[in-house]
């Protein structure tokens, strides 16, 4: 194997035994069958010139006279250093002379002939030259025998030179050797750097498998962040790594953050992130570089790494390429997973929540649970489920924690309710108090700032709508704004379904002509009062004369009479008082836990007021009857008794009276 470092030598390099060492005694033998080749000699000049610097380091006491330089010559006929040139000025003769002409002359025909060669002065072709000797003494190739420099000088004409040409060959030999201890110096740095590339190498690959077997462990989001931050400080300490993602995600960890598009400074992060490929950037002596997190349905993030001041290769691009693939398939499947555990609670959310709002007909508890159950999914403040009253044309708000604000009424096109009246559309607000538009009295009297709002549907229409809010701004999240959509049809459907389970309970229960509740309630409200009360008392109210009033005035004014006799008997009588059309013209009325006395001013009051303010003028009579717990037998057909002879004797008595039984 070739040294291939610092000194810019080709992959030619001659070796006796490819096979590396196998212990570390074998060691000096086999460096020392390492050789230079041919193909090297064009990349030697700089190794040449190190080993001349070393051999004059080396070279004090050295007997040369040193106002004569001593050239040192690549094979290609260029000088690559000289000793003793520039100490004194050269000769005039050699004033207007360029050194690299000796290669021409007694270096390139010792080259030629591989041996220590002498040129007369005569015996030059270069003019410049005729009026010296030149002696050049080669340097061979330890193994193969090539030559790979040589050591070159001009002399005085005519003489001898043997001791010149003995020291400039001695001078060769130890050249050689400092040329092949700096070569041997290079080649084992050259062989510690391929160790230590392939140890890292080695490293990455375990620590990647790793990292790959530890990320696709992980099924939350956080978790593969967390491990890719731990393999990046691990690998690349003295860099700063950062990851912009573009999902709506908040991490805990304060070097994720979002994918600003408009930053100038985040260019390089949406261009890795638009084009989905790796960018670099340098300013000055900053280097930073952006690799995308990829899955497979699309880009999630950025990783920008910052490697300024800091030896990043080749390796360490193929490693991060490998890193983030991986980082962003694992992403991917984290997210995806959250996603569908999210959407796995909320289908069991809304299962559970119809589930329940249909458990229950009754409205009021249906919109109590609704509201206790919207301020816990939502983790608000407050929670307002409104009616709309098309009739009377106002929102009136149905359930609520606020205090004080059930039963507010708001106009149809007022507010956020107005807004959704007229567009059917939900409502994500991040902060009222900046950025209102519409004035809203529910977040002014609750201080809020975030709002979710969701109209109720039902067959297209807008029959209510849903409101939750927070103090803090920027509280709810657009999965929030999705899921309460998905509610708000649901709650839509049971607020209908309550309300006519309500309307229909209504018509079963009421008479529908005077609007009085119908015999069979009253009777089962009377049982039900009797276990759970100690006494009470009952009024059985009939119209004198109504058939004859039927015959003299028609069936219409008859209906207008009862209707007119039971609003007074309504607004005669108490909340918890029961008044019923009991049959005909008969009216009854229930008085829980009131007295004969008491029942007495009630049905006096009641018979004076019927013959003030019926038109026409009609009078009635009334029975009354009471119950303790001390009697013998309680039903209440032996309470509807009572009161019926009483009525009876009332009317033997002239009608228009009270009379007791």
């Amino acid at each position: 194997m070739a040294p291939n470092g610092d000194s810019g030598l080709s992959n030619g390099l001659v070796q006796a035994d490819s096979r590396l060492p196998r212990a570390a005694s074998d060691y000096p033998q086999w460096l020392e069958r390492q050789d230079l080749a041919e193909a090297d000699l064009p990349y030697m000049h700089r190794i040449l010139a190190e080993s001349f610097a070393d051999w004059q380091e080396q070279s004090e006491g050295f007997p040369w006279p040193y106002e004569i330089p001593i050239y040192l010559l690549h094979p290609d006929g260029s000088v690559v250093s000289s000793l003793g040139r520039g100490t004194e000025d050269p000769p005039s003769a050699l004033s207007d002379w360029s050194p690299d002409l000796i290669g021409a002359n007694a270096a390139a025909a010792a080259f030629k002939a591989c041996r220590p060669m002498t040129l007369r002065a005569d015996e030059h072709t270069l003019a410049p030259l005729k009026a010296f000797d030149s002696v050049a003494v080669p340097v061979f190739t330890r193994a193969t025998g090539i030559p790979c420099a040589a050591l070159a000088c001009l002399l005085p004409p005519g003489e001898a030179h043997a001791v010149e040409m003995k020291l400039l060959q001695a001078a060769a030999l130890h050249f050689r050797s400092c040329l092949y201890k700096r070569f041997e110096m290079m080649f084992v740095r050259d062989q510690l750097h391929s160790n230590q590339l392939s140890n890292r190498e080695e490293l990455r690959r375990d620590m990647l498998f790793e990292v790959l077997r530890r990320l696709n462990d992980h099924i939350d989001v956080e978790s593969v962040l967390s491990e890719v931050f731990n393999i990046l400080e691990q690998l690349y300490p003295a860099c700063r790594t950062d990851l912009f993602l573009s999902q709506d995600y908040n991490s805990s960890n304060e070097r994720v953050q979002p994918l600003a598009f408009h930053q100038q400074e985040m260019d390089i992060c949406w261009r890795a992130f638009m084009e989905s490929a790796i960018r670099e950037e340098t300013e000055g002596a900053r280097r930073r570089f952006a690799f995308p997190l990829t899955g497979k349905q699309g880009v999630y993030g950025v990783l920008l790494l910052d490697v300024s001041g800091k030896r990043f290769e080749e390796e360490d691009m193929r490693f991060l390429r490998i890193l983030t693939g991986a980082a962003g398939t694992a992403f991917e499947k984290a997210k995806l997973h959250e996603q569908s555990n999210t959407l796995i609670g909320e289908l069991r959310l809304i299962n559970e929540l119809t589930k329940r709002l249909n458990s229950s007909l009754k409205l009021s508890d249906t919109m109590k649970f609704a509201t206790d159950e919207l301020l816990d999914i939502f983790k608000a403040d407050y929670c307002f489920i409104l009616q709309l009253d098309r009739m009377n044309g106002h929102f009136v708000v149905m359930s609520t924690n606020a205090a004080n604000m059930e039963s507010e009424k708001f106009s149809m096109d007022y507010g956020f309710c107005g807004v959704m009246l007229s567009t059917k559309e939900p409502i994500i607000l991040s902060d009222y108090r900046s950025a209102a538009p519409v004035g809203s009295y529910v977040m002014d009297v609750t201080q809020s700032r975030s709002l979710l709002a969701a109209p109720l549907l039902l067959d297209g229409l807008v029959t209510g709508a849903v409101m939750v809010t927070h103090r803090l701004p920027n509280h709810f999240s657009y999965d929030n704004y999705k899921l309460l959509q998905v509610l708000s049809a649901h709650l839509g459907l049971a607020v209908s379904n309550s309300s006519l389970h309500a309307e229909v309970r209504r018509m079963v229960i009421t008479d529908n002509l005077t609007g009085l509740f119908a015999r069979h309630y009253l009777n089962e409200r009377i049982q039900h009062k009797q276990q759970k009360d100690s006494y009470g008392s009952l009024i059985l109210v009939d119209i004198d004369h109504f058939k004859q009033i039927n015959d003299t005035f028609g069936h219409q004014i008859g209906d207008a009479i009862l209707v007119q006799v039971s609003s007074i008997i309504r607004s005669a009588i108490r909340d918890t008082d029961i008044a019923a059309r009991w049959g005909g013209e008969e009216l009854a009325i229930y008085l829980p836990k009131l007295t004969m006395e008491q029942t007495m001013r009630v049905a006096e009051r009641i018979r004076m007021r019927v013959e003030e303010e019926t038109n026409p003028t009609v009078t009635v009579s009334c029975g009354l009857s009471e119950w303790s717990a001390a009697d013998d037998k309680i039903s209440v057909e032996s309470l509807f008794y009572r009161a019926d002879m009483a009525l009876y004797s009332a009317k033997h008595k002239g009608r228009n009276n009270v009379a007791v039984g």
